[in-house]
């Protein structure tokens, strides 16, 4: 990925310390959720500004001020999450999925959020995901789910989202934040280090009372159609 190169060329003098002390911060639990947030946000803005990557956020205002809510962005590339990050004050986690782990440095990234990697093979490890999950977000922590379960390999037309996915907030009773990502895919999948611009849009949030009647299958796929909708509005602005 020469995006990936380039990145990693312009930041090559501070990398090493970015690294190392992402490293700690994942190993010890003295840390804060705070200061391993910071830093996170720290590497993301130097590999923003060092891979040529503008990110527009719309919608701001509509994240809870309240912690104790869950993202649902739809998926479209390794790059959402750092999309997210660079836009968000808040500190959250993230589901994903295990062979994510596999990958040497995102996996650190992980770790230092205190990310939960689940198993779509195993119901059972699947199910200890969602009830942590929820218990953890009853308690005040925000988390990031794509609930496309896998990334969309059609540009700005997102997959469909899957019901399950929805059951730990259910299970909370948290907010449901819809978020729009576009174009997000194109910093990794474009062989080109020319500058680009990401967008992400924060809908407005989706509280319990309103989704408490209906399915998890009926949920997905309402937040499924706002996000859609929204990237058809904001795509070409």
């Amino acid at each position: 990925m020469k995006r990936i190169r380039f990145m990693i060329l312009r930041n090559i003098l501070i990398f090493p310390y970015l690294y190392i002390k992402l490293l700690i911060l994942g190993k010890y639990d003295c840390f804060t959720e705070e200061q391993r947030y910071r830093h996170i946000r720290k590497i993301t803005e130097h590999a923003n500004k060092g891979g040529r990557v503008d990110i527009k956020s719309y919608g701001i205002e509509n994240i809870p001020k309240q912690n104790g809510y869950i993202l649902f962005p739809n998926h479209q590339g390794l790059y959402d999450v750092l999309t997210i990050i660079a836009t968000h004050i808040n500190p959250f986690s993230v589901v994903m999925k295990k062979e994510l782990m596999k990958n040497a440095t995102l996996s650190k990234v992980f770790i230092a959020m205190k990310a939960y990697a689940i198993d779509r093979n195993d119901i059972r490890q699947s199910m200890q995901v969602i009830n942590q999950v929820s218990e953890d977000v009853v308690k005040g922590r925000n988390f990031l789910i794509f609930a496309e379960g896998t990334r969309s390999k059609e540009g700005n037309k997102i997959g469909e989202f899957k019901g399950g996915s929805f059951k730990s907030a259910v299970k909370a009773q948290c907010p449901i934040v819809p978020v729009a990502l576009i174009d997000s895919y194109v910093p990794f999948d474009i062989p080109s280090i020319k500058r680009v611009c990401v967008k992400v849009v924060y809908l407005a949030p989706i509280y319990y009372e309103e989704y408490k009647s209906m399915k998890t299958t009926e949920i997905a796929k309402m937040v499924q159609n706002r996000i859609q909708s929204t990237i058809y509005e904001y795509e070409k602005k």
